[in-house]
């Protein structure tokens, strides 16, 4: 009788060991994203392991890993992996630069400023029938004109009436942002038209893409990031009488796809007499523009050829979609890069800028304190070599927690050069210096100061700086 009622228990536990076997077979069944008929990314691994260790790779490699089989190409380019970089906090920050050779030949170059480590990006395109371009669609012939193929100062000379240079270049003028991991090429001129295109380059497909254009047609507009939405403002048109400033402003939410309008800046120092006077002698520009403490600080200038008066500037709150004057202090005292053109870098929450020297062969690293509502001096000296000549003499970057000039040096190479920006906020100015760190640099040249190094240096020939972005990915 015993053993007779024993045989249902052990039927019973030999089921439960089934069940438990089956239960064992079907989550490593669930742990493969594939099925069987299917090789999975690395032999006798589960995939969701594997894509663990391709998210772990320095992303540099991975233009080559997509080479290894489809599997792989489609793995690298997943969302999911650039999902799990983040959620492993092995995102990198990649320094994207683009350069110009002669008046409309572009290129874009990514760094990676850890590895040191260069990559091109794939050529913009171009349209197929450059020489009818009454035969090519507007849009088509957008990536002509990616970048300024002459100086902000010298195109406004339109706003007089000389228009003859705006009439013979083909494109200029564009503007570059970044929003949701991808790069953004913003309007510009196309046959001395301003275009409203927008196009974006993703970098986990490497390749470029034509998106929703903008409201508005605009060409050097001022272009920002804030709550994850890319801000376009102000920019210029051609009127009827030369080049006309544009006082509107959008944005761009990459999660519709969608531009909405916002107020207009309202550049109120314009309308105060006497400028109210001199309306039709000088025009109101947008000349820079940073993302400061949650809102869009956008500096502004008056400009009658061939000077520009700088006005202070305007600041846009999102939380309440309305602009307002600039501290003083922040407007008047902001480094213009050139004649209409004023940069700012963000880094660790503080405002940046550079202010070129009257012998435009160095600058000084300032930033603003808004307790003081001033600017001040961190670093007394950067060395600059192609300021003349140069459309963007230097460029402004904040990534890996630091500060960032490009510029060119004595050798005519490119080169990255970092400062500490908490070591300048914590220190006084100091003027010794310091040996660079790059084998690159020309030891017989001046010394960069203490807070400086040089981090990466290319030689890309007779190319000049356009514009940089920086992507975390």
């Amino acid at each position: 009788m015993g053993s007779f009622l024993s045989v249902p228990a052990n039927k019973s536990r030999a089921g439960e060991n089934s069940e438990t076997l089956r239960g064992d077979a079907n989550k490593r069944l669930r742990m493969s994203c594939y099925c069987d008929d299917k090789p999975r990314l690395i032999a006798s691994l589960p995939d969701e392991i594997s894509m663990q260790i391709l998210a772990r790779l320095p992303r540099i490699y991975y233009l080559s890993v997509k080479l290894v089989s489809q599997r792989w190409k489609a793995a690298i380019v997943s969302d999911e992996l650039f999902r799990l970089r983040a959620e492993l906090g092995v995102t990198e920050e990649w320094l994207y630069m683009m350069t110009k050779t002669g008046t409309d030949k572009f290129s874009w170059h990514a760094l990676d400023p850890r590895l040191r480590k260069w990559q091109r990006l794939p050529q913009m395109p171009r349209p197929a029938n450059q020489e009818e371009p009454q035969r090519v669609l507007p849009r088509l012939r957008m990536w002509s004109m990616v970048g300024s193929s002459i100086k902000l100062a010298d195109l406004i000379r339109g706003w007089l009436g000389r228009r003859d240079n705006l009439d013979q270049m083909s494109f200029c003028g564009s503007a570059v942002g970044t929003v949701g991991g991808c790069l953004y090429v913003l309007g510009g001129f196309s046959r001395a038209s301003a275009i409203d295109c927008v196009w974006r380059y993703d970098p986990c497909l490497n390749l470029w893409e034509e998106v929703n254009s903008m409201i508005s047609a605009r060409a050097f507009c001022k272009t920002c990031l804030l709550n994850n939405k890319l801000y376009a403002v102000g920019g210029v048109i051609r009127g009827r009488n030369g080049l006309t400033p544009l006082h509107s402003a959008e944005v761009f939410d990459p999660t519709t796809g969608l531009w909405t309008e916002l107020p207009s800046m309202p550049f109120l120092k314009t309308q105060v007499l006497p400028l109210a006077l001199l309306a039709d002698m000088v025009k109101p520009i947008a000349t820079g523009m940073a993302s400061y403490r949650g809102r869009l600080c956008v500096p502004q200038s008056l400009y009658s050829w061939p000077f520009f008066f700088d006005i202070g500037g305007e600041v846009y709150d999102p939380e309440t979609s309305s602009w307002e004057d600039m501290p003083p202090g922040m407007g008047d005292g902001w480094p213009a890069r050139q004649a209409g053109t004023k940069l700012g870098a963000v880094v660790n929450g503080d405002l940046y800028a550079l202010d070129p020297s009257s012998y435009l062969d160095s600058a000084k690293i300032k930033v603003y304190d808004d307790e003081e509502d001033a600017w001040r001096v961190v670093v007394e000296r950067v060395p600059l070599h192609c300021f003349n000549d140069s459309e963007s003499p230097y460029l402004l970057a904040g990534f890996l927690g630091k500060l960032h000039v490009i510029t060119k040096d004595a050798s005519d190479d490119i080169v990255i050069l970092e400062a500490d920006s908490r070591r300048c906020i914590g220190s006084n100015v100091s003027t010794s210096s310091t040996a660079p760190v790059d084998a690159t640099a020309d030891s017989s040249e001046e010394e960069e100061p203490q807070f400086l190094k040089v981090i990466a240096a290319k030689d890309f020939g007779a190319a000049e700086l356009v514009g940089c972005q920086v992507l975390d990915l």
